[in-house]
């Protein structure tokens, strides 16, 4: 099975990056990502969409580094109107829908299993990780699950999410953190250290952010490693 993979970093598609898997980061562009995934589809071959990365907490008591699998929550987080024809999570008119999502089960059984919600900003605070956790129940909030979703949805593909956790629901993201990623998924060190040097008092809270989001990549590393070669 050839897996197209979305993602919204470049360290984290480097880390995701394996035989067979064609990952694309959409850096936090949401039309951008969008095209890279349906050309990539276009292109033919493409089996099955996983979104794959790193994620904030929506439900407390995941920690950083813990791993969630699941399908998407509807409705999302979006600019977007809602499209209400579309089936939470992915078409269930597909035989194949749900052997994504228990193969990874299967393979990472201490993953934390449940909805997980796109937004096309980041939530960044914790009043709106409990408001968000509230009202929908997903225990995880991401960039590029929602448009993941959207591209297996058109093209009749099954969809999953695999994440780590960066960020827990307690844990409100400084100022130099949430300026921290370019266009192309690349890290702007220059807005980090601008935002940290109009505000050092944020430097705790960036150091914890710093240190949450390497135990959330070391996590997608051995998740992703763990994964057999062939679904």
């Amino acid at each position: 099975m050839t897996l197209l993979v979305a993602c919204g970093l470049q360290r984290e598609a480097a880390l995701i990056a394996r035989p067979g898997w064609v990952v694309v980061a959409g850096g936090g562009g949401a039309v951008r990502l969008e095209r890279a995934l349906d050309a990539a589809v276009a292109r033919g071959g493409v089996s099955a969409v996983l979104s794959c990365g790193v994620a904030g907490a929506l439900d407390p008591a995941l920690r950083a580094g813990d791993v969630v699998v699941g399908q998407l929550h509807r409705p999302f987080v979006s600019s977007e109107v809602e499209k209400p024809e579309v089936v939470p999570g992915f078409s269930t008119s597909l035989e194949t829908n749900g052997k994504l999502l228990e193969w990874l089960a299967a393979t990472l059984p201490e993953a934390h299993r449940g909805t997980i919600i796109g937004s096309d900003t980041i939530i960044a605070s914790a009043p709106e990780k409990a408001a968000l956790y509230a009202t929908t129940g997903a225990i995880a909030v991401d960039m590029e699950s929602h448009i993941a979703a959207r591209v297996a949805e058109r093209h009749n593909l099954p969809f999953a999410i695999l994440r780590t956790i960066s960020d827990t629901a307690d844990h409100a993201l400084p100022p130099a953190a949430l300026v921290g990623m370019k266009p192309d998924g690349g890290v702007a060190l220059g807005a980090v250290l601008a935002s940290l040097a109009r505000n050092p008092a944020q430097l705790p809270a960036l150091i914890r952010t710093g240190r949450d989001a390497g135990a959330a990549f070391a996590s997608l590393r051995r998740a992703v490693a763990a994964l057999p070669d062939q679904t």
